[in-house]
């Protein structure tokens, strides 16, 4: 094996994703490159001819090759940004995406008009991005995280401490909302983006998606409500009096959700659509009954 400079071999990278379907092939070529000899776009971009060691040369030929086999990219970089932070991710927890900001957006804007020190439940925390980019953002909040798995909870950990917000915030291994009980209202906030992928509609999805993110964290029962319903029938005695609930739906949803709601709990705020004009985030407020 031959050397090559840093610009043939993102050119060959390139090529061989590009013959195996992926968009965005040279992107996603120099993004590998840049993972396996660990440096930025800028450096590639001004070391161009630099050469890179034969050691490097196979690690990226291994990382082409589980890309260009389905593996999300994320998940071989160990990294996604979002709200303008870097996350580690693994395969325990699902890759953050960019509809799922409209959700952070979202509760700041309710914690910026709210009580002096909100404290928020983020269930369902996974990589821990939703209520660690809450946190970076407004310094007065604190938060639980709630996750059934504990790989998961362990990437939220370690991203707390990555953005330096671990002090304000505890995680919780359970499953939903089971091990915060019954007691009194604690929580000013509660955001979820649940899972809410019907089983049936799994076939369906990106081979990406459904071979390699966890099932865990996408479906949720036959119509993919399952834990939508529990979030509506269990967060009501958490959620402080005027506080409010936060849910991610699915982009056919929208109607199944409405009819889901206890209007006699919660006062319906209305669903907020994402860039691409889908129905995506339900606002919800605690009546005071």
């Amino acid at each position: 094996m031959m050397s090559v400079s840093i610009a043939e071999a993102i050119r060959e990278a390139a090529r061989t994703l590009r013959q195996a379907g992926v968009p965005d092939a040279r992107r996603e070529a120099g993004s590998l490159l840049q993972h396996v000899i660990d440096c930025d776009r800028t450096f590639v971009i001004t070391h161009a001819e630099d050469l890179i060691t034969l050691e490097a040369q196979q690690s990226l030929r291994d990382c082409v090759a589980r890309r260009a086999e389905g593996e999300p990219l994320q998940y071989i970089t160990g990294r996604q940004a979002f709200f303008g932070l870097d996350f580690e991710v693994t395969k325990s927890v699902l890759i953050p995406r960019p509809e799922s900001e409209l959700l952070v957006e979202t509760a700041l804007h309710l914690v910026d008009k709210g009580r002096a020190a909100p404290s928020i439940c983020d269930v369902g925390t996974g990589s821990g991005c939703i209520a660690v980019a809450l946190l970076h953002e407004n310094q007065r909040v604190s938060a639980v995280g709630i996750d059934l798995s504990i790989e998961a909870i362990q990437v939220a950990r370690r991203n707390a401490l990555r953005h330096c917000v671990s002090a304000r915030i505890s995680f919780v291994v359970a499953d939903c909302l089971s091990a915060l009980g019954a007691g009194k209202p604690v929580f000013d906030l509660m955001v979820s983006n649940p899972p809410y992928v019907a089983v049936s509609a799994l076939n369906g999805l990106q081979r990406e998606v459904r071979d390699h993110e966890p099932r865990l964290a996408l479906s949720a029962g036959i119509d993919g409500l399952t834990i939508i319903r529990r979030l509506l029938l269990d967060s009501g005695v958490l959620v402080k009096a005027g506080g409010h609930l936060l849910i991610e739906i699915g982009f056919d949803q929208r109607a199944a959700v409405e009819r889901l709601i206890d209007r006699t709990t919660w006062k319906f705020l209305g669903i907020h659509k994402d860039l691409q004009g889908i129905p995506r985030v339900v606002a919800l407020q605690k009546t005071c009954s």
